[in-house]
């Protein structure tokens, strides 16, 4: 049982002596990369000692239960024990998401609803930003587009985390926010008490670790200036600041005019770019190993609604995963793990099942 522990304890070992390398700490990008496995690997190995460790115990008691019933009252308790923390390490040696240690860039966008719409996505903003906060993740609002009455049309917001464990990345916990995200409520502006029903949309993109991750040709760029311009269209700006970047293999656009400068938007335009470039690969081949997987938590269409936050009823509920709970307003407030917990356990459900049908 676990024998393919015993290669990635030969491979924990030799990250070990990677990371005493002085050399390894002049390439950041390698050593990123080394120090992200080698957390992995450790959580792993962690537990595999924990599984052998009780198994031992678990052992010893049985041989020793004829000579001192102590022993024997010990039994079940181990047992229980024992089945957990194989339980755990088969967990762990699920193969994990490749980008599951990332930081990623989120885009909430305002979908059917109108004005009410906007404010919903707003208020996920907030949500979200709670949620990193009690992660201790930095935030930063790369683009935001604010609505006549105090909504958001749209917002892309930068999450990085601090932990080289791919199990705490930001990514190993947002991958599974992108979706429809349906809101039932009073508007402000109903003034006959009606429940409304509307939707917002959340994208979600690993970032790019370095720009040499994801080729991007000159070439294959088309970029347009213009004039910024605030609510309502206005010209918030003399001067072509704004930019406009169509990726014309695949037909991605980015527009920037948050900053002051046309350099500026360029860069952060450049760094959605590469996000949105790295997560269009990734489905590609999602979509190949998809064909085989009897489900995905992580759907591939974002036009699915994934989610529904009813006021009245104070409740939240996930429909892929059929988790339900009446603490909305703690969860608007940030309160987002249990749910997302859901959607992690959920998919590793589906991975264990999966590896099971290739036993």
């Amino acid at each position: 049982m676990f024998e393919s522990v015993t290669t990635l304890l030969a491979e924990h070992d030799d990250l070990q002596g990677q990371l005493a390398d002085p050399e390894l700490h002049s390439n950041p990008a390698r050593s990123k990369k080394v120090n992200r496995r080698y957390a992995e690997l450790s959580r792993i190995i962690a537990a595999y000692n924990e599984w052998k460790e009780i198994g031992d115990d678990l052992d010893a008691a049985r041989e020793l239960a004829d000579e001192d019933e102590t022993f024997a009252e010990e039994i079940p308790g181990l047992e229980e024990k024992f089945d957990a923390s194989a339980e755990k390490l088969r967990r762990l040696l699920i193969p994990r998401d490749p980008n599951d240690s990332r930081d990623v860039i989120m885009e909430i966008k305002m979908g059917e609803g109108g004005a009410e719409s906007a404010l919903f996505a707003s208020d996920l903003l907030r949500m979200y930003l709670h949620y990193a906060e009690s992660k201790k993740w930095k935030t930063e609002i790369i683009e935001q587009t604010s609505s006549d009455l105090g909504g958001i049309k749209d917002v892309q917001l930068a999450i990085k985390g601090h932990s080289s464990d791919p199990a705490e990345g930001v990514w190993a916990h947002l991958k599974y926010e992108g979706g429809v995200h349906r809101v039932q409520r009073v508007p402000a502006t109903e003034s006959q008490g009606r429940i409304h029903t509307s939707a917002a949309g959340v994208l979600v993109f690993p970032e790019v670790d370095e720009p040499e991750e994801v080729e991007i040709h000159p070439n294959d760029l088309k970029i347009d200036v213009y004039r910024s311009s605030g609510p309502g269209g206005q010209s918030v700006n003399t001067t072509d600041s704004a930019v406009r970047i169509t990726h014309l293999p695949t037909g991605i656009v980015v527009a920037m005019q948050n900053e002051k400068s046309q350099l500026q938007n360029r860069e952060a335009g450049m760094r959605v770019l590469r996000a949105r470039v790295l997560a269009r690969q990734q489905e590609e081949l999602d979509a190949e190993a998809s064909a085989v997987r009897k489900s995905q938590i992580r759907t591939m269409d974002r036009s699915e609604r994934i989610r529904t936050y009813n006021f009245p009823e104070n409740r939240v509920a996930d429909h892929r995963t059929g988790y339900k709970a009446y603490n909305l307003d703690a969860v608007m407030n940030g309160a987002l793990e249990p749910v997302i917990v859901s959607c992690i356990l959920a998919d590793e459900e589906s991975r264990l099942a999966e590896i099971g049908d290739h036993e």
